[in-house]
């Protein structure tokens, strides 16, 4: 690397997006061999962590422990955080280009895919994902209204993103008064008269997205019974080769769950979470007051397409269900950055090995990375961006000893900092990040919880900076 990424000439790398990809990144970064790095890693929010803090369900206490990885790594004396500080709006790629030697952008998919189907904008009909930005307190959704009043309710999707807004519908005030669910919607969720929830997979059980742990957790819901249709928990022939094929390892074990389900006497419990299989979406139907009351489905059968992949396609059966609430839970895409190229198709950076590319296919732009979901698409587990920061963070490094890097003007921490203090005077620093992350845990105790959160940031600045 020449006399770049020595004690005296830092390699300085800028990260947008501080959740788990972009921490891991960071990780990987400190730990090249023979190489001084400094990070500076961004995020548009005061807070780090990203899902891990506004998308992990409040219920999943340990999945959320992750993060103590993530604060060893900012005690690196190397590392800084700039919360509160939007590429293209406080900082611009101009001005990053000026101040560091490459950037990479771990960014997420940050809204859902669209299900393009009549009545898919009526009143109660919602994304997942604001959903469970709710009711996790991300300050850019508390002011969401969801009309818990309605008795039955449509979640739309079989992945673990479903799984969890089913779940949160289904749990008593009891389970969820010990998390660190956001306070209005607890109070919500308190006064919630949901008694039907209807969870809707268009393939069959063998290919649901969910895990083996999520799926069976539903069963042990303290004031909801889970009910799986026998008919629909039977594999037909395309999937009983399937299964036994052992491309999914978890496949039989996840149908054996469902069946077990299946064959199960519903208990008596409040409410009712039906997971269903092979039945698609095709129209949602407005109520007299012009908000969603049905949900009409057409069922599906399964059949094996000349790449040797399971597709689904209609069957000349309709069925119409009640349902006067619906979270559409189909994938995220992720949303263009200003000056930064964008494949709209995918809703992704095109990038080849975590390289951006000018286009699908094309030119490598020099000095712009991407990793995660913005790089591949919402797919994975949480580990799953350990891997895929590592194969960026590998290109970025290859990159800079072959002399493909940007030729920065003001290559100094203190140059970037003065910037950012001018653009954005109330950003966070890791610092201000441990003292609001005290006061959050502190009020919890009070209540026993695991935390309190802010939920604006305006609570945030005035937790941390008292007038």
């Amino acid at each position: 690397m020449a006399d770049l990424a020595t004690p005296g000439h830092p390699l300085r790398v800028a990260i947008f997006g501080s959740g788990p990809t972009g921490f891991y990144a960071t990780d990987h970064l400190f730990k090249a061999r023979g190489a001084t790095v400094e990070v500076d890693l961004y995020d548009r929010l005061p807070t780090p962590f990203g899902l891990v803090r506004g998308g992990v369900a409040p219920d999943h206490q340990k999945i959320k422990m992750v993060a103590r990885a993530y604060e060893r790594t900012a005690q690196n004396p190397r590392f800084r955080f700039y919360g509160g500080v939007e590429f293209g709006a406080d900082i611009r790629l101009a001005d990053v280009m000026r101040h560091y030697h490459a950037v990479i952008f771990s960014v997420g998919a940050q809204v859902d895919r669209h299900l393009p189907i009549p009545g898919i904008e009526l009143p109660r009909s919602h994304a997942a994902t604001e959903f469970v930005a709710w009711y996790n307190g991300h300050p850019d959704y508390r002011d969401r209204e969801f009309d818990l009043s309605r008795e039955s309710v449509a979640v739309v999707g079989v992945g673990n993103v479903a799984v969890d807004v089913c779940r949160i519908l289904a749990r008593s005030v009891d389970e969820l008064k010990t998390t660190d669910i956001a306070d209005y919607a607890l109070e919500q969720l308190a006064e919630s008269r949901v008694r039907e929830i209807h969870m809707l997979g268009r393939r069959g059980p063998a290919q649901a997205a969910f895990t083996n742990p999520e799926i069976r957790e539903l069963g042990k819901l303290e004031g909801a019974d889970i009910r799986v249709l026998e008919e629909e928990a039977e594999l037909d022939p395309v999937s009983a080769e399937w299964v036994a094929s052992g491309q999914d390892r978890a496949a039989p074990l996840k149908v054996k769950i469902l069946q077990q389900y299946a064959a199960e006497k519903r208990s008596g419990k409040p409410r009712t979470l039906t997971v269903r299989f092979l039945v698609s979406p095709t129209e949602l139907i407005a109520g007299p007051d012009g908000g969603v009351e049905t949900v009409r489905l057409v069922h599906n059968e399964l059949f094996m397409d000349d790449r040797g992949k399971i597709r689904n396609r209609a069957i000349d059966r309709l069925e119409d269900l009640p349902a006067s609430l619906v979270f559409r839970s189909v994938g995220y895409r992720g949303v263009p950055l200003p000056d930064i190229p964008f494949r709209d198709d995918w809703g992704v950076i095109p990038s080849e090995e975590g390289r951006v590319l000018d286009a699908p296919g094309g030119e490598q732009v020099t000095g712009q990375y991407c990793a995660g979901w913005i790089k591949r698409g919402p797919s994975g587990v949480i580990g799953t961006n350990k891997p895929d920061a590592l194969e960026t963070v590998k290109s970025l490094l290859a990159d800079v000893e072959a002399g493909r890097h940007w030729n920065p003007g003001a290559p100094s921490a203190e140059a970037a900092e003065r910037l950012v203090r001018e653009r954005a005077p109330d950003y966070f620093s890791f610092a201000d990040w441990k003292k609001l992350d005290a006061i959050e845990v502190a009020r919890g105790k009070e209540q026993g919880r695991p935390r309190v959160k802010f939920v604006s940031v305006e609570a945030m600045q005035a937790a941390i900076r008292p007038a």
